[in-house]
């Protein structure tokens, strides 16, 4: 394992993880308020999230930050 994995705080938690918790701990209209992307705030899912997540680097850094806030883990 390389350094830079030691230090990531998210090696070994996939972002499938990452959004089920923080949607049992916000829910959808909490998360769409904190992360004020469209899809958690217009019929969200998690399938139509990943799939945007996966596509967006910018909305997936921040998912990734408030998850390491939030201390989840």
């Amino acid at each position: 394992m390389t350094s830079e994995q030691n230090q990531n705080a998210l090696h070994g938690i996939t972002l499938e993880a990452i959004v089920t918790a923080l949607e049992a701990h916000y829910g959808w209209e909490k998360l769409g308020q904190l992360i004020a992307i469209r899809c958690f705030q217009s019929e969200p899912s998690v399938k139509s999230s990943l799939k945007f997540l996966r596509k967006t680097p910018w909305a997936r850094e921040k998912v990734e930050a408030l998850y390491l806030r939030t201390k989840l883990r």
